[in-house]
């Protein structure tokens, strides 16, 4: 089976990038091309509109004194018919006038024309004549080759007035190949002006790209490095500071990592975990060997016997507490009644309770469920019930409680004691980092960052807060 190439990222990303860039080049450049010739002939449009305009007001005197033809209005219109600007604008020239002036009286007859060449016409079925001469605005566009497109003359007309009532019309013509000129030239500016930015922008990509890229090899030599034990420099980033946070974390795991073996993290797991229970029967034998009445001697004798069950169970589960930090998610759900497992932890912790004098209550809502797994989740509480243990105070409470709060179930147990240092409380969860108990002797620390992974599996949050006259953990998980 044929596998697709292994293509760089900084090569897929510029590969991305160029079809971003060209398609958004692509569409604005032709959009704009689309746009250049209506938006040229409505701008033309509008100064025919303004000359007719202007044309219509000095026509009127002349037009109400009888015949313009021979009026010296007509005159300048010939005049301006037959002028030959030389002007130089642009890539291009003006030699001759395109615009062309006539006018016609009420009747659509054409009485003065700058061309000379349809006098005595009649124009009163052409549009600009039509409309114009019963008040509306009139314009029309006629090809005079209906082969050629670019043969269209634009007309727009303007009514000349006397005393409020039209007495004829101005019309002035331009043809539209008069300015396609220009509307190539700035197709061709558009293009060209296009195509250098875009160039341009691809190549800032692709500068950007072979960053990336070099970025990436850098981490990647990095790691492979430190993957086989040698010792290197970590590599510095001036631009992507992303990749220095990168970097500096690749530099801390590395520093966490060095001296450590998974095998000694493993035995500690282990005998954290182990330490619980044994502490447990260790308390429930030596209250045995005391005079005790039968019912007491059964309760203890079960403690025992549980307290074995468990241990074997931690055996069993030894394999999955190694998998634990690399579980992608929970195996094993269940829904499980938070009040039975509570009710297995106070119990399973009777001996030591009986040991330090401390008394410990039990509030949980009867009907809460959780969805997870059993092992697990009866392991993080176990953790809480020992830190519980150990930093009560003599003949102090210990009080678990269970709610639904914000919709989520919050599990909480509070030891009255001694409160936690400020300077403790962000990193209690660290593996390794651990208080000295009473005794002065310090855990191996992995108690609460056990308790930390099992919520992170659970989507749940550990919290933990200095309260009055105490300590209180709290577990919040989802409602099932």
């Amino acid at each position: 089976m044929s596998r697709w190439p292994k293509i760089p990222l900084g090569i897929r990303l510029f590969f991305l990038y160029f079809i971003l860039v060209g398609m958004t080049a692509y569409f604005v450049s032709k959009t704009v091309i689309q746009e250049l010739k209506p938006t040229v002939r409505q701008t033309t449009e509008e100064t025919l509109v303004d000359m007719a305009n202007l044309l219509a007001v000095l026509a009127e005197e002349e037009m109400t004194k009888g015949d313009l033809s021979q009026s010296r209005f007509a005159k300048l219109l010939t005049a301006y018919g037959i002028r030959e600007p030389e002007s130089r604008f642009w890539e291009y020239g003006k030699k001759v006038i395109n615009h062309r002036i006539y006018v016609t009286d009420k009747n659509g007859m054409v009485v003065a024309d700058s061309w000379q060449q349809d006098i005595g016409k009649d124009y009163s079925q052409w549009n600009d004549v039509y409309l114009t001469l019963r008040g509306r605005y009139g314009a029309r566009s006629t090809a005079l080759d209906p082969n050629d497109p670019l043969s269209t003359v634009m007309h727009v007309a303007a009514p000349i007035y006397h005393e409020g009532e039209i007495i004829g019309s101005v019309t002035v013509a331009k043809a539209n190949r008069s300015v396609q000129p220009f509307i190539d030239l700035s197709k061709r500016n558009v293009l060209f002006w296009m195509m250098l930015m875009t160039v341009l922008v691809l190549i800032a990509g692709a500068l950007i790209a072979w960053r990336i890229h070099s970025a990436l090899n850098k981490l990647e030599d990095y790691a492979e490095k430190m993957g086989r034990g040698e010792k290197v420099a970590k590599p510095t980033f001036r631009i992507f500071y992303e990749y220095g946070t990168l970097s500096d974390a690749l530099e801390k795991m590395r520093n966490q990592l060095d001296g450590k073996k998974y095998v000694e993290e493993y035995v500690q797991t282990l005998t954290h975990e182990l330490k619980s229970p044994i502490s447990a029967i260790k308390g429930a034998s030596e209250i045995l060997q005391m005079p005790l009445p039968e019912e007491q001697r059964q309760r203890f004798v079960g403690n025992i016997e549980r307290e074995s069950e468990r241990m074997q169970r931690l055996i069993d589960k030894l394999l999955e507490l190694a998998r634990l930090e690399k579980m992608p998610q929970l195996e094993h759900v269940e829904l499980l009644s938070v009040e039975e497992i509570l009710e297995t932890i106070v119990e399973s912790s009777a001996a030591r309770l009986s040991m330090k004098h401390v008394k410990c209550e039990l509030n949980a809502v009867e009907g809460i469920n959780i969805l997870g797994n059993r092992f697990l989740l009866q392991q993080a509480l176990f953790n809480l019930m020992d830190n519980a243990l150990d930093f009560v105070s003599e003949n102090g409470v210990i009080s678990w409680k269970a709610h639904t709060e914000d919709s989520q179930i919050a599990i909480s147990v509070f030891d009255q004691g001694p409160h936690i240092p400020d300077y403790a409380l962000e990193r209690l969860t660290e593996r390794f980092y651990s208080l000295p108990r009473e005794n002065g002797v310090k855990s191996t620390g992995l108690g609460l960052n056990f308790v930390e992974q099992i919520m992170q599996l659970h989507d749940g949050q550990l919290k933990i807060d200095n309260v009055e006259n105490g300590v209180k953990v709290t577990l919040y998980l989802r409602t099932p």
